[in-house]
């Protein structure tokens, strides 16, 4: 078994105009600070890492790993959430991910793809430059507005959309296969891939590709009550990324899993900072340690009540305290006997 690394930060929503949070050296100033060992980068402010230059230079990957370094830090994977998104969009939700290309591409859709996709061959390549073996991104989805049958929904309109997104999505994991690094699509609602049937209509779709993944985040499993614990006992040999999010989810007579359109802090289901939701994290790191996972704990956070820093500082702590280091030896080794062939036989009556 292996001890996993962490604890580790996602930058994403701590990004911002202002210092330490504007910088490369000044946030990673900030992680160590509050005893990160690792951050996860998003890759679409150059401020933090030209996405293109980290592919086609191995030398600007090094000097990246070097002012990580120099802070007591690793680099845990990077991050295409935002472009994962884009690979495969409806176009009802065309005008709300817009915003998520540059601004050249909106209101241009299929230049839109050609860009997330082209974002994707560079974070396959930037990856191995760097020396990681797994990223994280989003699926997109082409159906998830169509996940409530009603009306009914046509016939083979559900596998007709999982089959364009295999073909959307098996060139990529082809580049990330060339440059041996795992994509771990975040399990999500919004995504077509959103729980335990969706990843594996997909995996059947894109042929078992022993590229595609999952970054493991709890969360999204405790807002659609699904079992979140059996579900490591299924997929534990795909999770090769962990997003450590909590969250809580309190029914009501009014609104359940859907939310009402309530706000973050009035819906039934809603995320938390670790340790302060409903989530078994005990039992989480224990499943992952006996499955031997070998990636990072990564903090997420997505709280619509603590303050990020805040959920920053007790996150890291969070994470220390359920890391198991592994044992190295079995409780009962002061029991054991030499073996004795001879004596085995004989008590097996041979």
């Amino acid at each position: 078994m292996t001890t996993m690394q962490g604890p580790a930060v996602f930058l994403a929503q701590f990004i911002s105009d202002e210092a330490p949070f504007n910088s490369l050296e000044g946030i990673c100033q900030w992680a160590a600070n509050l005893n990160f060992k690792g951050i996860q980068i998003p890759t679409l402010d150059s401020r933090f890492i030209d996405l293109k230059k980290a592919a086609e230079s191995k030398t600007y990957a090094d000097e990246l790993t070097g002012i990580v370094g120099s802070y007591g830090l690793k680099i845990s994977e990077l991050s295409t959430h935002l472009q994962g998104q884009l690979v495969a969009v409806h176009p009802a939700y065309d005008d709300f991910f817009d915003g998520f290309a540059p601004q050249a591409l909106r209101g241009n859709p299929k230049a839109r793809q050609e860009w997330a996709v082209q974002q994707l061959h560079y974070a396959a390549k930037a990856s191995q430059n760097l020396g990681l073996n797994a990223h994280a991104t989003f699926s997109g989805s082409l159906l998830w507005q169509y996940f409530h049958p009603w009306p009914q929904r046509p016939p083979g309109l559900i596998e007709d959309g999982f089959k364009e997104l295999a073909n959307r999505w098996l060139p990529i994991l082809n580049e990330f296969d060339k440059n041996g690094v795992d994509v771990c699509y975040e399990i999500h609602p919004g995504e077509d891939l959103f729980d335990g049937e969706t990843y594996e209509m997909f995996l059947k779709a894109v042929n078992n590709h022993q590229r595609a993944c999952i970054l493991y985040d709890p969360s999204h499993f405790v807002l659609q009550q699904l079992d979140y614990i059996q579900y490591i006992d299924f997929y534990h040999e795909r999770i090769k990324a962990f997003h450590v999010k909590d969250a809580e989810f309190n029914p009501t007579g009014k609104q359940g899993t859907f939310g009402g359109y309530q706000s973050w802090v009035n819906r039934a289901g809603r995320y938390r900072s670790p340790g302060d939701g409903q989530i078994d994290f005990k039992t989480i790191f224990s499943k992952l340690a006996q499955y031997d996972y070998k990636g990072w704990a990564v903090m997420e956070w997505e709280c619509c009540l603590k303050n990020q820093e805040d959920g920053a500082r007790e996150g890291a702590e969070f994470i220390k305290k359920h890391i198991i280091k592994v044992t190295d030896k079995a409780f009962d080794d002061f029991a054991a006997v030499e073996t004795n062939t001879q004596l085995n036989r004989k008590n097996l009556g041979i």
